[in-house]
């Protein structure tokens, strides 16, 4: 039994060490912009043309614009960790990858197969969105057609099949299947027109601003207050905290540009640059549409599921709202190429490695892509789009994207702080006393570099950190009335959480750092990754518990391909079978 537990623990810690001088067989045909134009396409999509307004009426008024600065520190965090493993790991599979060089295969394929799902979804709820979108353009025709003609009774599922979203999966599958620089020239014409649209709404509603509509008071009495009591922060700085959880959200996408890594030119220079500066794109487009939302009507007065038409309605532009649905379109559509590109990736990655079936990664001698994963995903992503009802599963998006954040900013922590190559690794000549350890949990050893006990004591410090972040995390999420109405047993108990929190941090500070040489680097170096960590974790804690048990779900299915195919065609496996066998060879 102790044998079997020793090899199964071996198997789940097997790592993948990356050469990245070897040349990859995808094409690299992608500049620094095309994948800012990449990483904004896929994270400015119909979020910009419904979120401001909603989360101006519904939770933090005016101060919208603070929850969406609160929203883009929160995922520059994690961007800035997927810039450091872009650039240190510059090989398709983004967090995937990431996993399998710090964690081992068995985190390294739950991440793979949390992506998958994170993609699936997303690029279905697009194409769905896409198709209810235009459908509205034409007076619901062909929602009316079909539900006459093939309607579908059943519970969770569509009322009727959207062949419409079906054939634009397809068609959208195709294009990537083509070749990655042609179709993201398609995918820089949509972000092009998208952005183009969105300066226009900033141009245009600002002529007709008004600041004084930041101190307006809705008509409200002390029984019935339902739209705050007006001014800036109608509804107190929770409804400011609330909104920005939900704003986060309108960030989520710049990940894919860190699937590219096998595509693009300069992957060194040209990932951490892209994300950066995507997420600063859309930060500002954000900040500039609730600035004039905000100022051209009063907070209250918004429609949260189309500001943008209903603002011009009102100041009697109706000609605008054409320009308003032509970006629309247009974003949805690159979100739609944003969300499809990064999927065949994953599936190519794992393909490779031998933890998913082979042929999934077949790469187009002609094309150059994985063109086998690009149409197997397009087609489970059209079904999908197809028969199903995607609001319930828009949620488990969300937490496959904050696991996927989580773990990579963990990485980050655990490589900083690895074993350096100028330290002899012939034998660990640390002590491993209590006394030593303790001691070099403050630095007083004075240890010039980074060793096999350090890095040991970084990676139990980095656990231990994630659990009191869950603790943490459930406490707010369950007790935030308690914990704000100032009950004395909750203030003590966070006190005492965020203290370990900044101590555990400082612990992991004081470690010797490894002296591999990177060209970007995440700065405040353990805490910010640290903070990253936590936010991450307290928003997946706001998830309902039916996504927790969907996200199960989907887990257990994926374990059981692990279990039954991946541990046992690893070509880490594989590899070392073929090492052993040759040792045993007479000479």
């Amino acid at each position: 039994m102790k044998w079997k537990l020793q090899s199964l623990y071996k198997a789940f810690a097997r790592r993948k060490i990356v050469d990245t001088t070897q040349e990859s067989t995808l094409a690299r045909v992608l500049s620094t912009l095309d994948l800012t134009a990449l990483g904004i396409g896929s994270t400015l999509g119909v979020g910009v043309y419904v979120l401001a307004g909603s989360v101006a009426k519904d939770y933090a008024g005016p101060a919208v614009v603070i929850s969406f600065a609160i929203a883009a520190i929160a995922s520059m965090f994690a961007g800035l960790c997927y810039a450091e493993f872009g650039a240190r790991v510059p090989r398709a599979g983004s967090a995937y990858i990431y996993s399998y060089v710090t964690m081992g295969e068995f985190v390294a394929f739950l991440m793979g197969w949390t992506l998958i799902l994170e993609y699936v979804i997303g690029s279905a709820s697009v194409v769905r969105a896409l198709s209810l979108y235009v459908d509205v353009l034409f007076n619901d025709s062909m929602k009316k057609f079909f539900q006459s003609v093939m309607p579908i009774n059943v519970d969770t599922l569509s009322s009727y099949p959207d062949f419409f979203a079906l054939g634009v999966t397809l068609v959208f599958s195709a294009a990537l299947a083509f070749g990655a620089k042609e179709s993201s020239m398609v995918n820089n014409v949509f972000t092009l027109v998208n952005l183009t649209v969105v300066l226009f709404v900033i141009i245009a509603g600002s002529l007709k601003a008004d600041i004084n509509n930041w101190s307006t008071t809705p008509n409200c009495t002390e029984i019935n207050c339902e739209r705050g009591k007006g001014g800036f922060v109608p509804y107190g700085i929770p409804g400011v905290i609330t909104g920005a959880a939900t704003c986060f959200y309108g960030f989520i996408g710049f990940d894919c540009v860190a699937t590219t890594g096998e595509e693009a030119r300069n992957p060194q220079r040209s990932i951490p640059i892209a994300i950066v500066a995507s997420l600063t794109i859309v930060f500002f487009a954000y900040f500039g549409v609730s600035v004039v939302l905000t100022t051209v009507l009063p907070y209250y007065e918004q429609d949260p599921s189309a500001p943008f038409p209903h603002m011009f309605t009102v100041i009697g532009w109706e000609w605008a709202k054409w320009f308003v649905t032509i970006g629309a379109i247009s974003g949805l559509c690159a979100s739609l190429l944003g969300s499809m590109f990064p999927l065949p990736r994953i599936i190519y990655a794992m393909a490779s490695d031998g933890l998913v079936f082979k042929w999934m990664g077949n790469i187009s001698s002609r094309f150059q892509t994985p063109i086998m994963g690009t149409l197997s995903a397009g087609l489970l992503t059209g079904i999908l789009a197809t028969i199903f009802e995607l609001e319930p599963l828009v949620n488990m998006m969300s937490i496959c994207t904050l696991l996927t954040y989580s773990i990579v900013a963990s990485c980050v922590l655990i490589l900083r702080y690895e074993e350096s190559d100028a330290y002899e690794k012939k034998g660990d000549h640390n002590p491993r006393t209590f006394t030593f350890i303790v001691k070099q949990l403050v630095g007083a050893n004075k240890l010039n570099h980074s060793t096999k006990l350090t890095a040991q004591i970084v990676t139990a410090l980095v656990c231990c950190y994630v659990i009191l972040c869950i603790c943490t995390a459930t406490l707010l999420s369950m007790y935030i009335t308690d914990v704000t109405a100032g009950k004395a047993s909750f203030i003590v108990l966070l006190v005492i959480l965020v203290i370990a929190l900044i101590s555990t941090l400082s612990f992991i500070y004081f470690q010797p750092v490894s002296d591999t040489k990177l060209t970007f680097s995440v700065p405040l170096v353990p805490f910010l990754p640290g903070f990253s960590i936590l936010i991450n974790i307290y928003l997946m804690m706001t998830l309902d518990q039916d996504t927790w048990i969907r996200f199960s779900i989907w887990m257990a299915i994926g374990l059981g391909i692990y279990f039954l195919y991946g541990m046992w065609h690893s070509h880490i496996r594989q590899k070392k079978s073929i090492d052993n066998k040759e040792k045993d060879v007479p000479r």
